[in-house]
């Protein structure tokens, strides 16, 4: 399993590729919808410098605030990435991503994306909340909390060996294209369609 350490460069997550067992340590962001819209509805400078080199977090935590006003992650597992799909290359190359993380995927525009501006798409497991929240080792800062609530706002972490997988990579590949590919020819064998 390699190992990368956050923020990163472009050369090295160029080196990743499509079935590559990764450990990130170091600071990422947390963002769903909300977050992704106050992206880019213009340039956020609060909380640029913590996303160049980084990666997005498509997670809605659950976070303790304990009694001497700091905050810990409970549960941290991934949400469904492909509803951002409409933005997410777009706040890629906008503010310097190195890579999303999430579940499911995400559709051609964010693999265009990645291509582009060499960011890879890593894939966490779902179901395993608490697991990893125990990657999580501070929380550094949050931003939108009052405005968007604990699961949308953007909370700066972290990490220690947090595991993914690269599901979509810098030079085109996609492991959810293909196996949507290759569901559809068997789908259609079943089905009788195939010629």
């Amino acid at each position: 399993m390699a190992r990368l350490f956050l923020p990163c460069d472009e050369k090295t997550i160029r080196s990743l590729r499509v079935g590559d067992f990764v450990e990130l340590s170091g600071r990422m962001i947390t963002g769903r919808d909300a977050a992704h819209h106050w992206l880019l509805h213009g340039f956020q400078d609060s909380v640029a410098p913590y996303l160049k080199g980084s990666v997005i977090y498509h997670v809605g935590p659950v976070v303790r605030k304990h009694e001497d006003g700091h905050y810990s992650f409970v549960a941290a597992g991934p949400t469904t990435s492909a509803r951002e799909e409409p933005y997410q290359a777009d706040v890629i190359g906008r503010y310097g991503l190195r890579g999303v993380i999430g579940k499911g995927g995400m559709g051609p525009k964010t693999l265009a994306g990645l291509q582009e501006h060499g960011a890879v798409y890593f894939h966490a497991v779902g179901g395993a909340a608490q697991v990893l929240a125990q990657a999580v080792k501070k929380v550094e800062t949050v931003f939108q909390l009052a405005e968007f609530g604990v699961p949308e706002a953007l909370w700066v972490i972290q990490v220690e060996g947090f595991p993914v997988v690269v599901t979509m990579d810098s030079h085109g590949n996609s492991l959810h294209a293909g196996v949507e590919a290759e569901s559809r020819k068997k789908f259609e064998a079943i089905l009788g369609l195939s010629a």
